[in-house]
């Protein structure tokens, strides 16, 4: 019971990472995407606002994730860092390069820094999130046995599950990020860049889809364990993904932005969840078990309970940053979240 839940927790931790802290790299690929500085100014002021107030916070939740895993799961923390840290490291370059881009851009005057630094900002938002998926690719594949540095540091993460995994983290976080984007412009009443951000949600949600169906056929031929328990146990956590993508993107054309938010959400929140159900009570694919991995219950005990009262403080304080920055009468417009 301990072991499930302290997965469980862990994997909380790691949903809202990608929901949150996703949908700031996806709006750091709509940034590069915008156009120059003149035909970008309305998107870039937009995305400027709307993570402005929160990129920071939301890497807490990937805090709390290594720890726990470091914590909870400490053969599963050796054996990932261990093979995996050439994708996470530049996933880590990735995320500092991207914060000091994104700060820097924002206290330079001259347009060729902002241009320098925007630049740097919206690629690491970019790379960041396919690093990312390749090291989930990499895990799902089988590619990290038990132990340190058994895995081969190059193949475990450049092979075609975790190319599939980068491409589809890439894909998915530019989604979220342009469905939260539309409620944001509809709120500062510019309908036109609204209706916008939905076009590019629903063309990037499409090709989520699309990515995610002809994936199929990658992890039959790559990751026949991953592929297996998709099509059988966690078959109604892929259909509820499927059945809110589709449902978001309806949304979208009818221009229900916030509904289209949940629906996008849920979708992104299912397919991590079908993961989870898919692999387990595998950590690492044909060497390690959710049992070998966890730690002492005495372990465990002490970090739920360490977490329990660390919540009572973290939940209520992102819940007031976010609304804070959601409320239509906010004095500046703009500045609102992408949450």
């Amino acid at each position: 019971m301990l072991i499930d839940t302290a997965l469980a927790v862990m994997w909380v931790g790691l949903t809202c990472y990608a929901l949150f802290a996703g949908a700031d790299f996806g709006a750091g690929v709509w940034d590069l995407l915008a156009g120059g500085a003149a035909r970008g100014a309305r998107q870039r002021r937009v995305i400027e606002h709307a993570i402005g107030p929160i990129w920071e916070a939301n890497h807490v939740w990937l805090i709390f994730v290594i720890v726990m895993l470091w914590a909870c799961f400490s053969p599963l923390f050796a054996a990932v860092m261990s093979t995996l840290y050439v994708p996470l490291t530049l996933a880590a370059l990735g995320i500092i390069a991207r914060g000091a881009a994104f700060a820097f851009r924002k206290a330079s005057t001259e347009l060729w820094q902002q241009r320098l630094f925007g630049a740097c900002f919206a690629v690491s938002s970019l790379v960041t999130p396919f690093f990312l998926g390749a090291v989930a690719g990499g895990v799902a594949s089988g590619r990290v046995p038990a132990g340190l540095a058994e895995g081969n540091v190059l193949t475990s993460w450049l092979n075609p599950t975790s190319m599939l995994g980068g491409v589809l983290a890439v894909l998915t976080c530019a989604h979220l990020a342009a469905v939260y984007l539309c409620a944001d412009a509809a709120r500062e009443s510019d309908a036109e860049l609204a209706r916008g951000f939905a076009r590019r949600a629903v063309v990037t949600g499409v090709a989520s889809g699309a990515v995610a169906l002809a994936g199929t056929a990658v992890l039959h031929a790559d990751a026949p364990e991953l592929f297996h328990g998709l099509t059988h146990r966690a078959l109604p956590l892929v259909v509820l993904s499927a059945v809110s993508g589709v449902t978001g993107l309806g949304l979208l054309i009818t221009r229900h932005y916030l509904a289209a938010r949940a629906a996008a959400a849920l979708a992104v929140a299912a397919i991590l969840w079908s993961w989870g159900a898919a692999q387990y009570p595998a950590m690492l694919v044909g060497s390690l078990t959710v049992g070998q991995a966890a730690s002492q219950p005495a372990v465990l005990s002490a970090c739920l309970i360490s977490l329990a009262c660390g919540a009572v403080l973290l939940i209520p304080s992102l819940w007031l940053l976010y609304g804070t920055f959601q409320r239509a009468d906010t004095p500046k417009p703009g500045h609102q979240s992408v949450r």
